[in-house]
C-alpha cells in the first residue's frame, strides 16, 4: 500500500494505493472482489473485479485500486488493516498489515509545469517521473525525469503522447505525490 497525495483546492489531498497479488486456483478470471478494511475506525472499501486495475509485473498478476480515499478532505487513518481477495465461489484469503505513513508529508507538493515545450520540475522527492498519457486520458508509459528542466524533444515520447504529469516518489515512506497531467500537444 502507498500513500499518494494528489492537488486538492485547499492543499495536498490523500489516497491510497492499494494492490495484491491476485491468485486462484481456478485462475485469476474467477476472482470477484477485493476488500480492505481498517476495523478500528470501522472503515470498508470494496472493488469488484469490474472495477479493479490489474497488471502484470515480475510474473505475478496485482488487482486493486489507486483511488482509496475518505470523504471530504479528511485524511486517511494510519496503523491496522486488512485486505481480502474473494473468488466468484465465495471463497476468501485474508491478510493483515499494518501502513504507518507519516501523517504530514516529508516534502513540499512537487511543481511542474510546461511552456513552449519546455519543462520545469521542482521536487525534493528521492525519485521522480513523468507518467505519459494519450488524448483520452490513457497511461502510456513511465519514465525517469532525466533533469529539473529540459525540451519535451528529448525524451523520446511516442507519437500519441499528449499529456505529462510528475509523479514523485519517496519509497523508503511509501508516499509519492501525482501532479495533475498537463498538455504539450
Amino acid at each position: 500500500m502507498e500513500l499518494v497525495y494528489y492537488p486538492g483546492d485547499t492543499g495536498p489531498q490523500e489516497r491510497f494505493s492499494f494492490f495484491v497479488i491476485a491468485e486462484d486456483d481456478d485462475g485469476t478470471e474467477n476472482l470477484a472482489e477485493l476488500r480492505l478494511y481498517n476495523d478500528r475506525e470501522g472503515l470498508q472499501w470494496n472493488i469488484s473485479s469490474d472495477d479493479w486495475v490489474s497488471y502484470d509485473e515480475d510474473n505475478k498478476h496485482w488487482v486493486g485500486s489507486r483511488s482509496i480515499a475518505m470523504y471530504g478532505d479528511e485524511t486517511l487513518p494510519r496503523g491496522q488493516y486488512r485486505a481480502v481477495l474473494i473468488n466468484k465461489g465465495g471463497e476468501q484469503t485474508e491478510r493483515d498489515f499494518v501502513f504507518d505513513a507519516p501523517e504530514d508529508p516529508r516534502f513540499p507538493f512537487p511543481f511542474f509545469s510546461i511552456e513552449n515545450g519546455i519543462y520545469k520540475t521542482d521536487s525534493r522527492y528521492p525519485v521522480n517521473s513523468f507518467i505519459v498519457y494519450d488524448q483520452q486520458g490513457n497511461a502510456l508509459k513511465t519514465i525517469p525525469v532525466p533533469n529539473p528542466e529540459g525540451s519535451i524533444s528529448d525524451l523520446g515520447l511516442p507519437s500519441n503522447a499528449r499529456l505529462l504529469a510528475l509523479w514523485a516518489q519517496d519509497e523508503q515512506y511509501s508516499t509519492s505525490a501525482m501532479t495533475s497531467p498537463v498538455s504539450f500537444r
